[in-house]
């Protein structure tokens, strides 16, 4: 792998990979992208409203084509959905084009972060988010792992001191 590729973070909603993207990209002299983030600029809802209209498989399409030209872009840290490892097309993708971090989070803090603020799809309407979470991480898991460079828990620590635990991860390991 070249040096200094782009770095993709997966792992799931919770997991804070927007925040530590954030701080790897400021960290790095990196553009940041949020691949959630741009699909809805792009379509002007949200993510919970394409869900409804076009159900998970509409958005996973809407998601796989984002990632697959966002990843395109050069010197570029990239935060990705929760469920983007669920497509072989974007496993495939981010593995070719870049370095990918998985963020591993307990499910305490999963339940914990997710309860927070924004709409989650995948988790409206549900009786139990605990067995919702965890049965989406039995699928999950073990696809992040599969194209992880890097597999870091998360932990109770802040998203600067995490990030920068990453981009020495990465530094040694001699991929940025």
């Amino acid at each position: 792998m070249a040096a200094n590729p782009n770095i993709y973070l997966v792992g799931p909603m919770g997991a804070g990979k927007t925040t530590v993207g954030r701080r790897i990209a400021e960290l790095k002299g990196m553009h940041f992208l949020d691949s959630d983030h741009e699909v809805e600029k792009r379509t002007g809802v949200d993510i919970a409203f394409i869900f409804d209209m076009e159900g998970e498989e509409g958005f996973r399409k809407r998601e796989r084509e984002m990632i697959a030209e966002l990843s395109e872009q050069p010197n570029t840290v990239m935060a990705t959905g929760g469920g983007a490892v669920l497509e072989d097309a974007t496993r495939d993708l981010l593995s070719a084009r870049g370095v990918v971090v998985y963020l591993e989070t307990s499910l305490e803090q999963q339940i914990a972060r997710t309860r927070k603020g924004s709409a989650r799809p995948i988790l409206s309407g549900s009786d139990d988010v605990e067995a919702t979470l965890t049965r989406l991480m039995e699928i999950r898991d073990p696809l992040y792992r599969s194209i992880a460079d890097v597999v870091v828990k998360t932990g109770d620590r802040q998203a600067r001191r995490l990030a920068r635990e990453i981009v020495e991860q990465l530094e040694s390991i001699g991929t940025a």
